[in-house]
């Protein structure tokens, strides 16, 4: 028996085998897409390209200027470098789906 609190996961494998049989396709032809969509996602990432998918989710790059910061064990300053980071927003529809 599941409760409402029970936290559910699915893997790369479930997403194929879910688009596979709502779609018809083959579960490698999906597997392909999806390969593609990542790695068309990432390429854009890469060049600083914000990705928007209208309603589902928006990624784009994040940027974090370089700052002082504390080591937690002596309490001393320490520099923190400059980085880049991802940020995945979700979209309308995503966030009605989790309500």
């Amino acid at each position: 028996m599941s409760t409402a609190t029970e936290k559910k996961t699915a893997n790369r494998s479930d997403l194929v085998s879910r688009i596979a049989a709502e779609t018809g396709q083959p579960q490698n032809a999906v597997n392909a897409v999806l390969d593609a969509l990542l790695t068309s996602l990432a390429e854009y990432v890469g060049e600083g390209t914000k990705v928007t998918i209208p309603g589902w989710l928006a990624v784009e790059t994040t940027s974090r200027a370089a700052r002082t910061g504390r080591n937690p064990q002596t309490g001393e300053p320490i520099e923190i470098a400059a980085s880049t980071g991802v940020k995945i927003s979700a979209g309308s529809k995503l966030k009605a789906a989790a309500k």
